[in-house]
């Protein structure tokens, strides 16, 4: 059955955003406005919904100031979500909720119990990055729900399917607990794209029929997303087929918490230093101030070119707020210092991030990226990208040799996608470096729509799916997944042997296919809890379902452990291991299940891919 309606979903780290086809009125995706609290006793529609979640004091606002039409009787529990929760939040911030998308890639907590805000000590607050992602979904559902009334349009949730996006460099954990979110907020089963190639295809749709003339077979594009949290790179090999072109995404890059915020922060710094250099300092709520003050000059010395300087107010709180108040300039030369040098240098592809500090104690909480040069992370990327190509030959023959250089990928043009790089001077950078690295030029490709790209390609994407025109992006799974198994070897005092693990997805498996382990049978333990562990890898691409692979913990990254009681068969004793062969498929949604059929019988068991519970 074809839907009339396609919903388009970009969840954001900083911001979401919904786009909708509405096949009645035609096939182009638009941005749908999002009804929320824009102040107290202020309610309007945005384009955009931040990320942003406060949660006010019982008393700080009266209950119709901070209202939703759809929330009646349970507004005063429940958070504030969007321009005002970020604006006022930032003023308060032991009370804001920021980033809980990248909490669900966090394999050092379990997503599902209450822990932010982080650091926090208010008591009875808290909420899981869980909850904090079902409630985002349901702000966006419930205001493009409203904002549709007030046009007068007409609109079916049942009617409709919803593509949301996340991160290329989510695991299958976060991945499912994001579909498990969407599913919470009311938005039923909804199918998962990557946000880079939700970006590729919504350059697509804006080009029309001129985009074949900016790739050609051939072409290793590199998408390079930077938005206000995270930095995420795909590459996107263009070839032929039979004489038509054909897309492939061949790799991504590691998850990584980096992006305009620390931007922003790093001004700040530099800014207070020019104003204790001065004689002068700033309290905790002057810096925030400034931080947001800093963030908004910076975005008009990039877009207004004839600006020289940007004075700056940083007020204090109490009767004389005006006669306290500071001011300090942020010039042209200081944001090239401090942005463009900082974060973007030119480099040479063989300077790598720097690895983490090798002290015996660290604070804990989200894993930021240590090194924060940007362009290092990006030499990396496309270092990894090279081993990754040449680990599968299927993936090598896409790739002509000029691009295959002895220690990176070199990519023949960029699409950009994010906030940071609405900067021309930004893009221009990561053109020039990429130029340097391969000795030729890196075409751009025109017409990219930083802010709001990703959720319109979302929509056009479920147009391709629904209709079966336009050119999908042949794609699968991001990484090769592996489940740990324990050695069949005699025991040996003070030796320990290495964890083996067994490939069950092989890189690139597309939705909708599945792979059974049929060479080799392997032992499950049945009747009591056991435990297992699941590893990926991203530069093994050449893996095939049923290798073992001999030292797990050497070759491999550990993603996540679970602990489960896995039933026993009748007849049979607690404890005793039953033969099993091993079943992996992607479902249509693009989610990964795994299988474990009994090798002498129907029964099988479903191990779900997800943190430790206990």
């Amino acid at each position: 059955m074809n839907n009339r309606f396609i919903v388009g979903i970009d969840l954001g780290t900083s911001n979401s955003v919904v786009a909708l086809c509405d096949f009645e009125v035609g096939t182009e995706a638009t941005i749908a406005p999002v009804t929320q609290i824009l102040g107290p006793n202020k309610m309007g529609e945005k384009d955009t919904l931040p990320s942003a979640l406060y949660l006010p004091h019982a008393d700080e606002f009266p209950a119709e100031a901070v209202t939703l039409p759809w929330q009646g009787e349970t507004a005063q529990s429940s958070p504030i979500i969007g321009h005002f929760a970020r604006e006022h939040g930032a003023l308060v911030p032991d009370r804001l909720v920021v980033s809980a998308k990248s909490w669900l890639s966090n394999a050092h907590i379990d997503p599902k119990k209450p822990i932010l805000p982080w650091r926090s000590e208010i008591a009875g607050i808290h909420l899981s990055p869980l909850a904090c992602s079902t409630q985002i979904l349901q702000a966006l559902r419930s205001g493009f729900l409203h904002a549709r009334s007030l046009e007068k349009s007409t609109f079916d949730l049942a009617n409709s399917q919803v593509v949301l996006t996340v991160p290329a460099s989510f695991d299958e954990v976060a991945r499912n607990l994001t579909a498990q979110a969407a599913e919470e907020a009311g938005l039923g089963q909804v199918i998962l794209l990557e946000e880079p190639q939700a970006a590729f295809y919504a350059w697509m749709d804006q080009a029309g029929k001129e985009w074949r003339s900016q790739v050609r077979p051939g072409d290793c594009i590199l998408v390079a997303d930077v938005g206000g949290g995270t930095a995420d790179f795909s590459l996107i090999a263009v070839a032929e087929q039979g004489g038509e072109l054909m897309l492939e995404r061949i790799s991504v890059g590691e998850h990584l918490l980096l992006g305009g915020d620390n931007m922003d922060l790093a001004l700040t710094y530099a800014l207070s230093g020019k104003l204790e250099a001065q004689g002068k300092s700033l309290d905790g709520w002057q810096f925030l101030a400034l931080m947001h003050a800093a963030s908004k000059a910076k975005v008009r010395l990039f877009e207004e070119e004839d600006l020289e300087d940007i004075p700056l107010a940083i007020p204090s709180r109490g009767a004389s707020l005006f006669a306290k108040s500071m001011t300090v300039k942020l010039d042209r030369a200081l944001l090239t210092e401090v942005i463009v040098e900082g974060f973007f240098p030119k480099v040479k592809v063989t300077d790598l991030p720097v690895e983490d500090a090798k002290g015996g104690l660290h604070e804990f909480g989200l894993p930021y990226a240590s090194d924060p040069v940007i362009s290092k992370q990006l030499a990396r990327f496309l270092t990894r990208s090279l081993a990754t190509v040449r680990s599968n030959p299927a993936l090598a023959a896409l790739i002509p040799t000029t691009s295959l250089r002895d220690t990176f990928l070199a990519p023949t043009a960029v699409l950009f996608n994010g906030g940071v790089f609405k900067a021309g001077p930004l893009r221009q950078r990561i053109l020039d470096l990429l130029s340097g690295w391969g000795g030729g030029e890196v075409r751009l490709l025109q017409g990219f729509q930083p802010d709001l790209a990703v959720a319109k390609g979302a929509a056009v994407y479920g147009q391709y799916r629904q209709t079966g025109k336009g050119m999908r992006i042949k794609a699968g799974t991001a990484r090769s997944y592996y489940v740990g198994l324990e050695s069949s070897m005699p025991a040996v005092p003070g030796f320990r042997p290495p964890v083996k693990a067994l490939c069950v997805v092989p890189q690139g498996m597309e939705e909708g296919s599945q792979h059974l382990v049929l060479e080799k049978e392997f032992g499950l333990v049945t009747g009591k809890t056991v435990h297992f562990r699941f590893f990926s890898s991203d530069i093994r691409g050449g893996d095939a379902p049923g290798v073992i692979v001999p030292n797990a913990e050497r070759e491999l990254d550990e993603n996540h452990t679970l602990e489960i009681t896995i039933p026993q068969l009748l007849d049979l004793a607690v404890g005793q291991v039953v033969p099993v062969r091993i079943n992996a498929l992607v479902t249509e949604l693009g989610i990964l299940e795994l299988w474990m059929h009994h090798a002498n019988s129907a029964q099988k068991w479903k191990i779900e891919l997800q943190v430790r519970t206990e």
